[in-house]
């Protein structure tokens, strides 16, 4: 079977190289010439949305993508002649933060309270109404990117123009316990595989470390699973899809979801029985899916800017270096370190310790 992934960059890879461990085929569509994913993939060098790019995804057997910012029309455009999977109705909404909070509510996931921004006044209005809030932009935000914080009525009055001028939403400033995602992945016939919930720590925006399991409830838990699952049902989904949630006084409050494979998801490829790649891959393709399974207590440490001397990484106890291939520069995720221990303080303590060699 040959698959066909929109965008080439480190989930990409990922992608790819669990689709070669399936005896799969895998052509990427990336403008960028260096993209990580080449070294699995047959790589096209252009735009997603250019005739190249349809007219060599149009010869694959099904289309999958790597993140949530690829042109909606080249997904539709594609699906008029071959499966594209999550659909791209997912990916639509998705897109845009006021479509993916509407159907949160509409499916009866809670979500912090949030109203609808398009000027300066709707920002003053909306901090009478929340008090400190996050403005967001509609569209393109990620890794903290399109967001602004905005903690007093002065404040408010430039928080428009630093985001751009660009259609918004302006979201209660929350103080939560903890953030989380849930992985499901769910298969042509409607099988879900669902992960252990996880644990993320953000710092300036950007995911840090991930933790599974995420030392939460187990009810707390198994309602973060049903939210996630209930979204897949919704959409008729197919392939991984991860729910970022905010733990509240007891409550899961929804932020946001991706239709992809995930960073939080990292600790799969050591930590569970099949990785997030491969159900992804086995889904789209139409493929029974794998155990979720947790094998061990796991942890995932993103690497920003340069990639560590490996040796002193590994010499940790079961740890595992995946290195993307990208060229150093500072903030970039250049790759991710995972670790596996028999308890969950145990691998805490191994991140800790990754966090403190990356740190010299």
């Amino acid at each position: 079977m040959h698959v066909g992934i929109l965008g080439g960059g480190q989930l990409g890879r990922m992608l790819a190289l669990s689709a070669r461990e399936l005896g799969l085929e895998v052509t990427v569509v990336d403008p960028n010439p260096d993209a990580p994913a080449q070294v699995a993939a047959r790589h096209v060098v252009a735009d997603y949305a250019s005739t190249e790019a349809m007219l060599a995804l149009r010869a694959v057997d099904v289309v999958t993508y790597e993140f949530e910012n690829v042109p909606e029309e080249a997904t539709r455009l594609l699906a008029a002649h071959v499966p594209v999977h999550p659909s791209p109705i997912a990916l639509a909404v998705a897109q845009d933060r006021l479509s993916e909070k509407t159907t949160f509510q509409a499916l009866g996931i809670d979500t912090p309270r949030y109203v609808q921004v398009g000027s300066e006044q709707d920002v003053m209005r909306a901090f009478a109404e929340l008090g400190p809030l996050v403005l967001k932009t509609r569209r393109f935000g990620y890794d903290g990117k399109g967001q602004v914080v905005v903690r007093t009525a002065e404040a408010a009055r430039t928080a428009f123009a630093a985001i751009g001028a660009a259609p918004a939403i302006a979201e209660e400033l929350l103080s939560f316990e903890r953030e989380v995602s849930a992985l499901v992945c769910r298969a042509r016939d409607g099988q879900i595989a669902a992960y252990p919930v996880t644990h993320n720590v953000h710092r300036q925006g950007v995911l840090a470390i991930s933790e599974a399991p995420a030392g939460i409830p187990s009810e707390l838990g198994e309602r973060a699973l049903a939210a996630a699952s209930r979204l897949a049902e919704h959409f008729g989904y197919v392939g991984v899809l991860a729910l970022e949630l905010f733990c509240v006084d007891g409550r899961l409050l929804a932020n946001e979801f991706a239709p992809r494979v995930h960073n939080s998801g990292h600790w799969t490829l050591e930590g569970a029985k099949t990785s997030q790649f491969e159900n992804h891959l086995r889904a789209v393709c139409g493929l029974p899916l794998g155990s979720a399974e947790l094998l061990l207590p796991s942890v995932m440490v993103n690497l920003l800017g340069r990639v560590p001397e490996a040796a002193r990484l590994l010499a940790l106890p079961d740890v595992h270096l995946h290195d993307y291939g990208k060229a150093p520069r500072a903030g970039r995720k250049v790759g991710h370190v995972t670790a596996r221990a028999p308890t969950p303080e145990e691998a805490r303590r191994i991140a800790d310790e990754i966090e403190r060699i990356v740190a010299g």
